[in-house]
């Protein structure tokens, strides 16, 4: 009981900011809300099987991934799941708060500045805008939608670091340059275009069309049977 105590403790000696492959970084919130999942229903250990199963990735996978952190599992005990959220926490920066602004108060923009989990996960938005003056005034929650105009001065005032941009694809380049200017650190894309970026600063593409485009692909061609509609098959 001690010794596993004593490895529980180990988890927490991390290097300050390891360098970890993108895919590693991709899966990693994958395995921090599972284990959040797995602590509030009173789980105290997982193993990297169980981790594997319930994310549809292998055993193998796993442990690769965790080793990135010199994480070391105890033998048919796993890792325990309060340390491993707290090690996860520390490395993705979910145990603190980060500022956001979101530019484009569209339904997009709009429903992601009233999602309450973006506050619970350490994401405080700051700020909404957008330069339809039908709008500029207009309260979302908290939040008073202001014009661009304002960006810049809001950027440095409230030391935002993640722009959100969810504008009209024609005008995503425009706002992403926009938020660079004013001094952000990392944008994540969901418009439906393509964005550069300075290699200083980070970017994230959220591709919601994309991903339907590929899952209705997915569908269709599911066990190599593409599925048709009946008027479809009717035709043929």
């Amino acid at each position: 009981m001690v010794q596993h105590k004593e490895m529980g403790e180990k988890l927490l000696m991390l290097s300050a900011e390891p360098k970890l492959p993108r895919p590693v970084v991709y899966r990693l919130p994958q395995y921090l809300a599972r284990v959040r999942e797995l602590r509030d229903s009173g789980a105290e250990w997982v193993s990297s099987s169980e981790l594997a199963r319930d994310l549809g990735l292998t055993s193998s996978t796993v442990r690769q991934d965790l080793s990135h952190l010199q994480v070391c599992g105890v033998s048919r005990r796993g890792y325990p799941t309060r340390k491993l959220e707290q090690l996860l926490s520390r490395v993705l920066g979910a145990n603190r708060v980060h500022r956001v602004v979101i530019v484009g108060a569209g339904y997009l923009g709009t429903a992601l500045a009233l999602h309450g989990g973006l506050a619970e996960q350490g994401f405080q938005v700051c700020g909404i805008f957008d330069d339809d003056p039908a709008i500029i005034g207009d309260r979302v929650g908290p939040l008073r939608i202001q014009p661009m105009t304002e960006l810049n001065k809001s950027v440095k005032e409230h030391r935002i670091e993640i722009g959100l941009i969810t504008v009209p694809a024609a005008a995503a380049q425009e706002v992403a340059d926009r938020l660079i200017a004013a001094g952000v650190r990392g944008l994540l894309n969901l418009a439906y275009a393509q964005v550069r970026v300075p290699e200083r600063v980070a970017l994230m593409d959220a591709r919601l069309i994309a991903n339907l485009q590929q899952l209705a692909y997915i569908i269709r061609n599911r066990n190599g049977d593409p599925v048709r509609s009946r008027r479809e098959k009717e035709s043929t």
